[in-house]
């Protein structure tokens, strides 16, 4: 039985394409109206592997109807430097949106560049104040990759009420937002690290289990509940007994596949969701935007920029 086949399989392809159809929806609209949605990707240095993320998000926004353009700069530019391009940004009302792409050069600081993005065009939602408001049950700019793999547990159909969910991994962008997300569905939450005793005794006992720590097949097949769904949000570069490179997640799906009743592949599960979700994100930017235009002028909001 091939994987498209398996109805095991959570694929995100699906889900991503109803998510860009309903974005491409909202966004004809909103250009019909003079308000045009548009992202600003930026990279910095020559990072071959930067390029396809890029390439995939330009040709998805394009399907949805959303600009998108690239700003390269060189990898020695400073801290300094690149935020104040940022600020730029943002005080561009043709920019809906601001991307960064990573990794950027080890002498500027990630969490500086997310910070210095406006909180009404974070459509990663890594701003402090995006993640914040997750605490607060604002929950609609999430970070990309963890709103993708909640949308990926409901495709299930499992009602997430009073669900027992496992989280292994606890990262800012991910672990964290994917648990806020589940209690305010009103999932009981577990989350899990380096410092937790027992990750498989945890993990046992989950009637969801997402996993994102980037350790190639960490999870086995008796880890998991019978009947669970099973989210691998990991991607990791593994050797095959053939010599060549292939790419894993943090499950090890050969096995789990047949204990789970749901499973996430690698690749083509979370990951074509996320840009989607990214993308939603960005109509949820401009619908923000529109609104502080028309409280701050008055008026009707057609773009301040024509």
């Amino acid at each position: 039985m091939s994987l498209s086949d398996d109805s095991r399989y959570l694929r995100g392809g699906p889900v991503a394409q109803r998510i860009i159809a309903s974005v491409r929806e909202d966004a004809a609209i909103a250009t019909a109206e003079g308000f045009p949605a548009k992202l600003i990707s930026i990279t910095v240095g020559d990072t071959a592997a930067v390029d396809v993320y890029v390439r995939n998000q330009r040709a998805k926004a394009a399907l949805a109807g959303i600009g998108f353009e690239e700003r390269r700069f060189p990898a020695d530019i400073t801290a300094g430097e690149l935020e104040a391009a940022i600020h730029g940004l943002n005080a561009d009302p043709r920019v809906t949106g601001i991307i960064i792409q990573r990794p950027v050069p080890v002498h500027i600081p990630i969490k500086t560049l997310q910070a210095a993005v406006h909180p009404l065009k974070d459509v990663e939602g890594m701003h402090p104040a995006s993640i914040g408001n997750i605490v607060y049950n604002q929950l609609d700019l999430a970070p990309c990759t963890a709103a993708a793999s909640v949308e990926l547990l409901k495709e299930t159909g499992l009602d997430l009420k009073g669900l027992e969910v496992v989280i292994v991994g606890h990262s800012e962008i991910v672990g964290k937002p994917i648990a806020f997300l589940l209690m305010s569905e009103g999932a009981t939450v577990t989350v899990c690290h380096h410092m937790t005793r027992s990750v498989a005794a945890h993990a046992r006992r989950a009637d969801a289990l997402f996993v994102a720590v980037g350790k190639p097949r960490l999870i086995k097949a008796d880890m998991v509940k019978p009947g669970a769904a099973v989210i691998d949000i990991g991607i990791n570069a593994e050797i095959g007994p053939d010599g060549e490179s292939r790419i894993v997640g943090d499950v090890d799906a050969e096995s789990v596949k047949d204990v789970a009743s749901w499973i996430t592949p690698v690749p083509g599960g979370v990951g074509p969701i996320t840009v989607a979700i990214l993308l939603r994100n960005t109509m949820v930017a401009l619908s923000r935007q529109r609104a502080r235009y028309q409280a701050t002028y008055g008026a009707p909001d057609k773009l301040a920029a024509e």
